[in-house]
């Protein structure tokens, strides 16, 4: 079956995204480290994005978070826009994503479950105040609060756990749903990758440009971008 066939005859979608529904809009899975990476970096990225560098080497960690993860000037791509037609369409019930980047929402996607947080979300560590991207990127050395306290990033570092009430959000969508689209990731990422356990439904699609653990249990596997693919999509 076509995967537009799916899509027709599907009542209520769920959208599971990665690292590849990001990586058409120019931002690069920052897993991958180049020669100049080494030159630059005395950690790998692992290490620095974890709670305990984080606490310890502040200064490190935001010469590294502002350079390799603050991706401001990406835009959303096909696959993005897409998703927030879908949703306006009423056959999307909701996005699930892994990526930090803010850009579902930007698209115009209203439901959007961050399971790993967003970069453009930052709070003051002591007193709470909210602080954006912007704010973080134009900071130098340890951002700080008017009130003091180092400024943290709301995503979910490594050691760190994902947010409850949002897995349990999760979890509900995909167990909910019929047709379950899994895109650009590799579902290696634990403990996201095990929620596609608890779909039920009919149609599980996913749409990878590399091969995965998971693509002998699909209906339907693309091996493809995913903006390509979903931008053939006709919404009747």
């Amino acid at each position: 079956m076509e995967l537009q066939q799916i899509i027709d005859k599907s009542h209520r979608i769920v959208f599971f995204g990665g690292a590849g529904v990001s990586t058409e809009s120019g931002i690069p899975d920052f897993r991958s480290v180049d020669g100049l990476y080494n030159q630059k970096y005395d950690y790998p990225p692992e290490q620095i994005l974890s709670h305990t560098f984080f606490m310890r080497h502040t200064k490190a960690f935001y010469d590294f978070y502002r350079d390799k993860m603050l991706c401001l000037t990406a835009k959303p791509n096909k696959a993005h826009y897409k998703l927030a037609e879908m949703e306006r369409a009423g056959i999307l019930s909701s996005v699930i994503t892994q990526n930090i980047d803010g850009l579902h929402t930007a698209a115009g996607s209203k439901k959007v479950l961050e399971l790993h947080g967003s970069v453009h979300r930052n709070y003051c560590m002591d007193c709470g105040k909210f602080y954006t991207a912007e704010d973080i990127l134009n900071s130098t050395g340890i951002p700080k609060c008017t009130c003091g306290g180092v400024i943290k990033p709301d995503v979910v570092l490594y050691e760190e756990g994902l947010d409850d009430k949002t897995v349990t959000e999760a979890v509900r969508e995909i167990s909910q749903c019929d047709t379950l689209i899994i895109a650009g990731t590799s579902l290696t990422v634990y403990p996201a990758a095990g929620m596609v356990r608890y779909f039920q439904g009919d149609n599980l699609v996913l749409i990878n440009r590399d091969k995965t653990s998971m693509d002998g249990s699909c209906n339907l596997v693309i091996h493809d971008k995913v903006g390509e693919t979903l931008d053939k999509i006709v919404i009747k």
